[in-house]
């Protein structure tokens, strides 16, 4: 049972969702720029014989790691917020062990360079990001947490963007580690300060252990299968700009995936605003089926596309039918994880995101290497007919979850 600390004489303070949500903009940053451009280019760079084969190996050991390292540490953490932690060492050291890993990553000369640097670079963000995740029931009162969790996704788009943006324009590898490093513990420093002067919210720290449901398991299932259809659209955008659209360049192709990138994350916003609305007030798997239907649809653009018009409008609808579906997505979350133990269950849910960025690039490549088209520029077109399936089977699969279990 967590035990209040002992006053200090000093008035309770009120927590600010931005700044509590900023550290989030860092790490999305540094994300936006690895995840959808400088994996992929680096991988280029120095495996550049069978680039897609080593990619699809190097994102698959790291997300391996992250998965590994957000679970083993979440549960550290908890064991130290029950002792009076209020987290903040874990912060720290993602932190900076995240902004050194950049430094080697950006400044890697061969590709087991790269890959011991991203390992690190995984391991040591998600130090961070275990603990992290537990910041809005921690010092954010109920009342207030759908306050807070909008300005964290909304932070989340933002960062993606910025990072995408800086892997696009700036050209000099040591120019942007410093920057993203910068802006990571900038962003650290000031989600830091705030948190040292809040006071824990009554029964943070109580231990809890969340119920799994069948409905858990099928709102599980249907999320991550649609986050691997997510993920594999995301790490092989460059090798289609670079293979299909037929980027002259590396760096045009950067370029120009930077464009796809902030194009979807500004689009997705807006997808977002549309439906909320509909989400409180139709049913919300239909919301999240008329999301995944525009993303579907926008794959198969993608496959039939020969030139960057062409992906530009996939890109346009992809972004729309993302923002639908993360709401509603979100909305029958809330409704299904177990009340009670919200915190701890989203530690569990939050696998639902990180499984799918191991499982993508591991099916992707195993297939590719079967049809023998990991060096072909057909193999971009199979990977996105591979999102295409994984996404419809994912959205098919919410609908085993009954009107009464989302509280319809």
């Amino acid at each position: 049972m967590w035990t209040p600390r002992p006053s200090t004489g000093m008035p309770a303070r009120t927590a600010s969702p931005l700044r509590l949500a900023l550290f989030w903009l860092g790490i999305q940053a540094v994300w936006g720029a690895l995840l959808g451009i400088s994996l992929q280019s680096r991988t280029i760079e120095l495996a550049a014989g069978d680039a897609l084969l080593a990619y699809g190996r190097l994102a698959t050991a790291g997300a391996i790691v992250a998965a590994f390292a957000q679970v083993a540490i979440g549960i550290w953490s908890d064991a130290r917020s029950r002792s009076g932690s209020r987290r903040l060492e874990f912060y720290a050291a993602g932190a900076f062990g995240g902004a050194i890993a950049l430094i080697f990553f950006y400044d890697a000369r061969t590709f087991a360079a790269l890959a011991a640097a991203y390992v690190a670079l995984q391991a040591s963000l998600n130090v961070a990001i275990g603990p992290y995740q537990a910041i809005i029931p921690d010092f954010v009162e109920r009342s207030r947490t759908g306050a807070a969790s909008s300005w964290m996704a909304a932070l989340q788009g933002a960062g993606n963007a910025v990072g995408a943006l800086a892997a696009s324009f700036i050209a000099n590898a040591r120019i942007l580690s410093a920057a993203l490093s910068a802006l990571l513990l900038a962003c650290w420093a000031v989600t830091s300060a705030h948190a040292r002067t809040l006071a824990m919210q009554p029964g943070s720290q109580e231990h809890a252990t969340p119920r799994i449901t069948r409905a858990f398991v099928d709102l599980f299932i249907s999320r991550a299968l649609v986050y691997v259809g997510f993920y594999t659209l995301l790490g092989y955008l460059l090798f289609y700009v670079t293979g299909v659209l037929g980027a002259a360049t590396l760096a045009g192709a950067r370029l120009e995936t930077g464009i796809l990138i902030v194009t979807f994350t500004i689009v997705s916003a807006a997808g977002a605003a549309l439906a909320a609305r509909p989400s409180d007030r139709l049913d919300k798997r239909w919301v999240a089926t008329i999301g995944a239907a525009a993303f579907i649809g926008a794959l198969a653009l993608f496959i039939a596309s020969h030139a960057l018009p062409g992906a530009v409008a996939a890109t346009v609808l992809a972004g729309l039918g993302w923002g639908i579906f993360l709401v509603a997505d979100w909305a029958i979350a809330c409704r299904v994880l177990p009340a009670g133990s919200m915190a701890a269950a989203m530690g569990v849910w939050n696998l639902a995101i990180v499984l799918p960025q191991i499982a993508a690039p591991a099916l992707t490549t195993a297939v590719l290497a079967r049809l023998t088209l990991t060096a072909s520029a057909l193999g971009p077109r199979v990977a996105f007919g591979l999102a295409l399936g994984e996404t419809l089977i994912g959205i098919a699969w919410l609908w085993r979850l009954s009107r009464c279990a989302i509280g319809e």
